[in-house]
């Protein structure tokens, strides 16, 4: 699951560093992620694993990290990898 969390992170975040120099802990806002780019990555999570995020998860900690998405996806019901 972390690597295909990984691939959308890269795909959409705008991170100013590759996602490959980041570790899962890594914070993306100070990899240089901004509030927009967390919202279209949190859109391009939803589609790539067909969930929607409720509002309780929409929050700037649940995008933090690559583990950070990954907790989230799996309070959404263990979303396969």
């Amino acid at each position: 699951m972390k690597e295909r969390i990984r691939t959308v992170v890269s795909e959409h975040a705008r991170l100013s560093v590759p996602i490959e120099e980041l570790g899962d802990e890594s914070d993306l806002f100070q990899a240089g992620m901004t509030s927009h780019a967390s919202v279209s990555l949190m859109l391009a999570i939803e589609e790539a694993f067909e969930v929607e995020f409720p509002e309780a998860l929409i929050r700037r900690s649940t995008f933090q990290s690559v583990t950070s998405i990954e907790h989230a996806l799996l309070e959404l019901g263990g979303v396969a990898a």
